[in-house]
């Protein structure tokens, strides 16, 4: 990347499914903390461009460089420095916060998902409240539809 204000690069991003051409050249750039925003209609490739982002799918061409890494050949680095919620929660209301805490420790294959969750719950403050069912949790929480956090 050259330049040091520069924490996501995306030059000439193309990805095709079967013979759908999804993503045909996307390029942009977003600065250390700026809040970037994709926008356009149903089926632009928003989705599609966070999905290459955040390492679930790969590009077709195109280079990405997210902090100080090459999406193509440091996925796992990128990996690390990454988060993304989308558009829904996903939190399960038959579960405790803590369990659900607990499974998404598990998916990201976190060595010891139950003493994360109880430190995280320990640091927001949750912990009186991590054994009930997340569906008594306050609604007031206003979804968003994608967001990338990076901790650089």
């Amino acid at each position: 990347m050259k330049n040091l204000d520069t924490v996501i690069s995306v030059v000439d991003l193309k990805k095709r499914f079967h013979i759908k051409e999804v993503l045909k050249g996307v390029n942009f750039s977003v600065s250390k903390g700026s809040i970037y925003t994709l926008l356009g209609s149903n089926g632009a490739g928003k989705t599609t461009t966070i999905r290459i982002l955040t390492t679930q799918i790969m590009a077709d061409s195109g280079k990405v460089e997210i902090g100080e890494y090459d999406l193509s050949n440091e996925s796992k680095k990128v990996h690390e420095i990454i988060s993304l919620t989308g558009q829904f929660s996903a939190v399960d209301e038959a579960l405790t916060g803590k369990e659900n805490l607990m499974i998404m420790g598990r998916l990201l294959h976190i060595s010891n998902p139950e003493e994360r969750a109880r430190e995280l719950l320990d640091y927001f403050e949750l912990s009186p409240s991590s054994e009930q069912l997340a569906s008594t949790y306050s609604d007031r929480i206003m979804p968003c539809h994608f967001m990338i956090s990076l901790s650089l």
